[in-house]
């Protein structure tokens, strides 16, 4: 019972999730990152298109999860009524993490790993500061 008193839950804003967003707004800034998806001709656009479809598809089973089952059904467990969600999501993901490191190489050549793993933990951090 004490030990529980004493657990306080971390703070949804803290130095850990500003670190990330700052870090992936710098990125967005420095790289021009939107302007070079959009307009760069180096970018491989079938692994390209590839990543938006598998991102699709994850964030589709995540949509699914957390409206229709959780809100909607009343499912908090997904994995016992549900257990080929997590790991097609996660597949889908990786997935599309390869693809779009294939698809903008060109572009940033070993930076492309570092540039898309720091602006997805800014979408994570900036996402788990709504929720």
């Amino acid at each position: 019972e004490d030990k529980e008193k004493k657990e306080k839950p971390l703070p949804r804003f803290n130095r850990h999730s500003l670190f990330w967003i700052v870090a992936s707004i710098g990125l967005t800034y420095y790289t021009d990152f939107f302007v070079v998806i959009k307009e760069d001709a180096h970018i491989k656009s079938w692994w390209f298109n590839i990543g938006i479809i598998l991102l699709a598809v994850s964030v589709i089973m995540a949509f699914f999860c957390i409206i229709y089952l959780e809100w909607f059904r009343g499912i908090r467990d997904y994995d016992k009524e549900y257990p080929a969600i997590a790991p097609i999501t996660t597949a889908a993901f990786i997935a599309a993490s390869a693809s779009f490191n294939i698809a903008l190489w060109p572009v940033w050549s070993f930076f492309t790993p570092v540039i898309l793993f720091t602006q997805f933990m800014g979408v994570v951090m900036f996402i788990s500061l709504l929720g």
